[in-house]
């Protein structure tokens, strides 16, 4: 990350600090403040990791605008206890309301919470492989790409499900949702070395199968 960026991040984050502070001394207008800075972030969360049985069902927006309004509801709570970035609580909120539409639509019955990844040790729509695949590579193709496209798909699809569940959650999270490497490291439980060094590995295993298709 160059020093320029860095400084941004920085100065981002004092900004949110500033707020959060005026919110919790009653100022309304910070609070909605706040939540607006961080709605494309979340937009794009919940466009990830939505099953797609429920796209054309479900509007992202309708997701995220749920999560402020438990926001807003909860925010002295997270004001006396504070235990993460104010966007990873607001992330927190808005995958949980992600998985219980997911299980109110779907009847899905998530894993053993032991075998998720995310925040507080609690289930969260997982990012999943065929997922993963798809994005990495694009949606255009053209009729005598996909041939190709597809073996190339299969293939990432096979190195996703060999990678361990930490993996390819840092991978999505780094990748797809654009969090941070601190941000990462948060959210997996995971010191920053380490989510930039599964970071890294990722993406140089995935790399090769996109550079060598064959």
């Amino acid at each position: 990350m160059s020093g320029t960026n860095k400084t941004d991040a920085t100065s981002a984050t004092h900004d949110t600090q500033r707020l959060v502070e005026l919110a919790a001394g009653g100022d309304e207008a910070a609070l909605g403040q706040l939540l607006v800075q961080y709605r494309e972030r979340l937009l794009r969360v919940v466009g990830f990791r939505m099953d797609g049985r429920l796209r054309g069902r479900i509007d992202p927006a309708d997701v995220v605008q749920e999560a402020y309004l438990e926001a807003a509801g909860r925010f002295a709570e997270y004001v006396r206890d504070p235990r993460m970035p104010f966007f990873l609580w607001l992330r927190f909120l808005t995958v949980q309301k992600l998985l219980q539409l997911h299980r109110h639509h779907l009847g899905y019955k998530m894993r053993d919470a032991s075998r998720e990844v995310s925040l507080y040790n609690g289930p969260l729509p997982e990012a999943t492989s065929a997922v993963l695949a798809a994005q990495l590579l694009g949606r255009q193709t053209t009729p005598s790409q996909a041939a190709v496209r597809a073996e190339v798909k299969l293939r990432l699809e096979q190195a996703l499900n060999e990678m361990e569940a930490t993996d390819r959650e840092v991978l999505a999270l780094r990748h797809f949702e654009h969090l941070t490497n601190v941000e990462t490291a948060k959210v997996l439980g995971l010191t920053e070395s380490a989510a930039s060094n599964r970071y890294v590995r990722a993406v140089k295993r995935l790399k090769r199968i996109l550079d060598d298709p064959a």
